[in-house]
C-alpha cells in the first residue's frame, strides 16, 4: 500500500496548524514562552508522534502561578 504525496501535504496541511494552534494555547498556561513553544509544536507535527509526545508532555506539565493584578 502506497501513500500519494498530495494525500501526505494534505495530512500535514491539517496536522500542522492543529498542532500549533495546540501547543500556544497549553503554552501560554504552561510556559514563558507560547510562541516559542508553538513553533517547536509545529514542526514536531511534521512526525505526528513526537508531536502527541509534546502536547502530552505540555499537558502534564504544571500550570504557572496565577499573577494577581
Amino acid at each position: 500500500m502506497s501513500i500519494s504525496a498530495s494525500l501526505l501535504g494534505i495530512i500535514l496541511l491539517i496536522l500542522v496548524p492543529c498542532f500549533a494552534g495546540v501547543s500556544y494555547y497549553l503554552g501560554k498556561r504552561k510556559t514563558t514562552t507560547p510562541i516559542v513553544v508553538a513553533l517547536m509544536g509545529g514542526f514536531l507535527a511534521l512526525i505526528p508522534l513526537l508531536g502527541i509526545i509534546f502536547i502530552m508532555v505540555l499537558i502534564f506539565k504544571q500550570d504557572l502561578p496565577q499573577q494577581e493584578s
